[in-house]
Formats: structure tokens, C-alpha cells, sequence
């Protein structure tokens, strides 16, 4: 058969055969194409039903040096041992406390940027050491709850921005 000039190797009768010799049928190809489709519905499923991995030593603690600050951060429970569910963390930059919330995504926020949220609490560290730049210190607390800057301005706050 020719189809632009050039004679075709295969017979008319033979192009829906594969390279094997069998013949490619109406019912082989649905049976190929619901097996496909079972194993992608079924791939969630068993990647779900594996157990959970183990918690890892270092999900529950850092220790680090992050341009000239030194940043320490503890995941603790209730009772202030290290909490393997929930707990929550005690981050410190330079010793003194960075807060940290919890999303309900489950990511973090710290009280230097409210308004974007970091996956981990060594990446809201991160940031608000970033946001901090090299002269900036975190308030520290008082013996009254009072904040006072780490300059030691009284009336805590920064000498910029929005004070309420």
C-alpha cells in the first residue's frame, strides 16, 4: 500500500498487531487501560495505610549560628519533657525568647513578622533574624511583664512604625 510515494513495509491487514506477533483487541486494550486506572485510585490509599515514620531527634530541637545570632529552639510538652504530638516550642535568639504561633495549617508565625508564616520554627527564626538585621535585638521582659527594647529605651517599642 502506498500512502505518500513510499510502499509501506506492513500489510493493510497487520498495522493493529504489536511488535510481538498478538494481535491488539478491543478487550485488551479496556483491560489495560482499568488496570491503569485501579492502581492510580490505589496509590493514596497505600501510601496512607503506611505507618508513620518515627519521630526524628532533630524535629525536636536546634542549635545554631545564623549571621553573628545565635539561635536556640526546644519543642516541649506540658510537663517539659520533649513532646513527640503537639507541645510547643521555646525559640531564643541571642537568649532572648522569640514567640512563636502556631497556624492552623500548621505553620509559624513569629512576633517580629506577623504577616507571613514560615513551615518550620527554625525558618521563623530564620526570618525574624533577617528582619532583625545586624543591630536590632528582641524585646526582653522585665521583672513587671513591662517589654523594654534591648537598647533600653523605656516605653518599649521600636522608634518606627505603628504603636497602639
Amino acid at each position: 500500500m502506498f500512502v505518500s510515494r513510499v510502499p509501506s513495509r506492513v500489510p493493510s491487514g497487520m498495522s493493529s498487531r504489536v511488535s510481538s506477533g498478538v494481535p491488539v483487541t478491543r478487550r485488551g486494550a479496556m483491560r489495560g487501560l482499568l488496570v491503569s486506572a485501579v492502581a492510580v485510585a490505589l496509590t493514596p490509599v497505600v501510601a496512607a495505610s503506611r505507618p508513620p515514620r518515627p519521630p526524628r531527634t532533630q524535629d525536636f530541637s536546634f542549635d545554631e549560628v545564623y549571621r553573628g545570632r545565635h539561635i536556640l529552639g526546644t519543642r516541649t510538652g506540658l510537663d517539659g519533657r520533649a513532646a513527640f504530638d503537639g507541645g510547643e516550642w521555646h525559640v531564643t535568639v541571642d537568649g532572648r525568647p522569640l514567640h512563636l504561633m502556631r497556624r492552623a495549617d500548621g505553620s509559624y508565625l513569629s512576633m517580629v513578622d506577623h504577616y507571613q508564616s514560615y513551615p518550620t520554627p527554625l525558618a521563623a527564626a530564620r526570618a525574624a533574624v533577617d528582619e532583625l538585621g545586624p543591630s536590632e535585638h528582641l524585646r526582653d521582659m522585665n521583672a513587671a511583664g513591662n517589654g523594654v527594647t534591648g537598647s533600653g529605651a523605656k516605653g518599649g517599642g521600636h522608634q518606627h512604625g505603628v504603636h497602639a
